[in-house]
C-alpha cells in the first residue's frame, strides 16, 4: 500500500512539476560561419605535404529545433558547411584547389538561465553528432601528381560539440538564437583507406578523408605523407531564427 502512494505521489509531483514550468517547442534555421581548426586549417602547401586539410573559413546554413521544460531542453541541428582554399603545392609552384562540405547531425541537452537586467536568455549546451564528409581535389602542374580534378569518397565520423548562446525575444513567437560552437568532429571512425591498392600513388593521400597515419608512411617517401592521425576541429558562429513558445 505504501508503494501505491509513493508512486501516486511521484505522479502528483511530476504533473504539477508541468503545471509550473514552461513547456516549450521551437524550430527554424538560419546562417552561419564555420571556422576550421586544429588539422581542418592550414594551408594548401600544407594540404600537398599531408600535414593538414588546408581549408579556410566558410558558409554554414542549418534547421534547428528546440524542446524542453523549464531550463533544461534537448536541441537538433541538421546543418551543411562549405569549406575550401586555393594556392600553391609548394613554395611558388603548383596549383591546388580543395573543396569540403561537412553535413551534420547534432542532439544534445541545453541548460538556459537568466542573468538580471540582461534582455536575453544566455544558454549552455553540448550534443552528440554524426558528421558526413565530401568533397573535391584539382592539381595542376603539382609533383607526383596527375594534373586533374578528383572526387574525394565520402566519409562519416562521430563526434562531440559544445555551444554558449543567448535568444532574444523579437516577439510572442519569434526568438533570434545567436550561438558560438566548438566541434570534435572526428573523435571515433579514424581511418586510411588506399583507393588503389594495386598502385603506389601519392594522389591516394588525397582521395579520401584519411583521417589517420598511413599505414605506408616513411619519412623518405615520396607517395606515403601522411605521418600522423589528424584531428578534424571547427568553430561556428550561428545566428537562427526561431518560431514557436
Amino acid at each position: 500500500m505504501k508503494s501505491y502512494k509513493l508512486v501516486g505521489a511521484l505522479v502528483c509531483w511530476f504533473f504539477s512539476s508541468i503545471a509550473v514550468s514552461q513547456v516549450t517547442f521551437q524550430a527554424g534555421g538560419g546562417l552561419g560561419a564555420t571556422f576550421p581548426d586544429a588539422d581542418l586549417a592550414g594551408s594548401t602547401i600544407e594540404y600537398y605535404e599531408g600535414r593538414s586539410y588546408g581549408l579556410a573559413p566558410g558558409l554554414n546554413v542549418h534547421a534547428k529545433a528546440r524542446a524542453g521544460l523549464g531550463t533544461i531542453h534537448i536541441v537538433g541541428e541538421l546543418g551543411v558547411s562549405w569549406l575550401s582554399n586555393e594556392g600553391n603545392s609548394e613554395p611558388t609552384q603548383g596549383n591546388v584547389e580543395i573543396s569540403q562540405s561537412i553535413l551534420q547531425f547534432k542532439i544534445g541537452p541545453e541548460y538556459q538561465f537568466t542573468i538580471p537586467a540582461v534582455p536575453a536568455k544566455p544558454y549552455l549546451g553540448m550534443n552528440l553528432a554524426v558528421n558526413s564528409f565530401s568533397g573535391e581535389a584539382t592539381f595542376r602542374g603539382v609533383s607526383r601528381v596527375p594534373t586533374a580534378t578528383f572526387v574525394v569518397k565520402s566519409a562519416s565520423r562521430f563526434g562531440i560539440g559544445f555551444t554558449a548562446g543567448a535568444l532574444f525575444k523579437v516577439s510572442p513567437l519569434m526568438t533570434l538564437d545567436v550561438s558560438l560552437a566548438y566541434n570534435l568532429l572526428n573523435l571515433g571512425g579514424r581511418a586510411w583507406e588506399d583507393i588503389e591498392p594495386s598502385q603506389d600513388r601519392r594522389v591516394d593521400s588525397y582521395l579520401a578523408l584519411n583521417d589517420a597515419r598511413d599505414t605506408f608512411f616513411t619519412p623518405s617517401s615520396n607517395d606515403h605523407v601522411i605521418a600522423s592521425d589528424r584531428t578534424i576541429n571547427s568553430f561556428q558562429l550561428l545566428i537562427t531564427l526561431m518560431f514557436g513558445l
